[in-house]
């Protein structure tokens, strides 16, 4: 008999983790994590806090950022450019659903 055992965790905006966490379950160094906070990908809750905490739905994005790398084996400049575009890609398709939803009225 074969037993797979799963973590769940709710990514919500209420829930927090912190940059070590991020790490853990991305497999991302904490400098590229830290590179992805510089790029604005991801954005602590409290900047002025000494301890980064974030929010729970970062983890897709660490853990997309970690895909993308060793998927295509990018450096950290090409994991960002390629998450910076996939980002944006998400942002214009939200914003086209919203325009035809908007004209369908």
């Amino acid at each position: 008999m074969n037993v797979q055992i799963a973590e769940w965790t709710l990514l919500n905006d209420q829930n927090a983790c912190s940059i070590t966490y991020l790490c853990d379950v991305s497999g991302l160094s904490e400098g590229e994590v830290n590179e992805l906070i510089e790029n604005g990908l991801i954005t602590p809750i409290d900047d002025n806090a000494m301890a980064k905490i974030f929010p729970m739905h970062s983890i897709v994005t660490v853990s997309s950022a970690r895909r993308l790398r060793d998927d295509f084996e990018l450096d950290s400049h090409g994991m960002i450019l390629a998450l910076t575009l996939m980002q944006r890609i998400d942002d214009l398709q939200s914003e086209l659903q919203q325009l035809r939803a908007h004209s369908i009225k």
